[in-house]
């Protein structure tokens, strides 16, 4: 009964691992897919008064976040809305995408991540919304610590 139990608990755990990742796209397909947890999506509205430039960013550490994080806040407290806030950074880094502002509402999706010998590639589709708003959309997700180079396409 215990072994029966034990093999429901671990086939669970598989699944959920496994369907953590993001199918790729056809084009980004690999063997190498690097499991991303969303920390954060949606748009500053404050019109560039937050102070954040287009940006791919990779933070490390946790005066980097505490400070991005403080700055996203300063029009809106937009991360309340965060999935999670407090990064163990001896495990993960933090991987975030900035667009340009822009004035029709848009979004921008992390959709996949992979690894070679060298690299870390963090893909993403940028979409357009027909609704007058000034926006700045953000995604920012976080990944398992790693010594390669992060390259954003």
């Amino acid at each position: 009964m215990l072994i029966k139990f034990l093999k429901t608990i671990f086939l669970i755990s598989i699944t959920f691992f496994i369907s953590s990742c993001k199918p790729a796209k056809d084009d980004q397909r690999t063997t190498n897919q690097v499991c991303f947890t969303e920390i954060g999506k949606g748009a500053l509205y404050g019109n560039g008064a937050e102070g954040i430039p287009q940006s791919n960013m990779v933070i490390t550490n946790n005066t980097d976040w505490q400070n991005l994080m403080t700055q996203m806040n300063t029009v809106n407290n937009v991360t309340d809305s965060f999935n999670e806030t407090d990064i163990d950074f001896d495990t993960y880094e933090v991987i975030a995408i900035f667009l340009e502002i822009k004035p029709n509402g848009w979004e921008v999706e992390i959709t996949n991540i992979t690894k070679d010998d060298t690299n870390i590639h963090v893909y993403k589709n940028e979409k357009e919304f027909l609704y007058q708003v000034i926006t700045q959309p953000f995604h920012i997700v976080k990944i398992f610590k790693n010594n390669k180079t992060v390259v954003f396409h």
